[in-house]
């Protein structure tokens, strides 16, 4: 049993002290997974390969419009921002619960690897975006300089 088990033990008692009140809001909070707080809500896989890495992410619910990304300097910056849709139209309802809001996300990596950040390659497909950055290929000899002994 861990302090946080207690916490989450809390908010149940807080839940049934309210009675009829939704705190729904608040959520259950995986407190064992401290790990995912620090991930600012942007699942990733990386996966290093001899000519390539991959990264995906998964981003339910964006356009391929919402989404930024950038590399630079050996780290891959993603963006992904969405905004609360307007209510015109039928004023005849309310809302009962609202859950779906507007959402900014943003997760940096620091590559494992120098890639040529210019041909980098990214696709997005029913939520989940996959970026591809080609590895700098070193040629032998290629970072080394001949020098002559006089």
């Amino acid at each position: 049993m861990t302090p946080f088990d207690e916490m989450n033990r809390a908010f149940d008692r807080m839940s049934r002290n309210f009675g009829r009140m939704d705190l729904s809001d608040f959520g259950r909070v995986n407190w064992g997974d401290l790990d995912g707080m620090r991930r600012s809500g942007i699942d990733i896989d990386v996966a290093e390969y001899d000519d390539e890495i991959a990264v995906v992410a998964d981003l339910p619910g964006f356009s391929n419009e919402q989404i930024d990304l950038t590399v630079r300097d050996g780290v891959l910056s993603i963006a992904a921002e969405r905004t609360m849709e307007s209510d015109e139209g039928d004023e005849s309802g309310a809302y009962l619960r609202r859950e779906r809001r507007a959402e900014s996300l943003r997760r940096s990596i620091t590559l494992p690897a120098e890639v040529m950040e210019d041909d980098a390659s990214a696709t997005y497909s029913n939520g989940v975006l996959t970026v591809t950055l080609p590895k700098v290929t070193v040629e032998e000899g290629s970072d080394s300089h001949h020098i002559d002994v006089n």
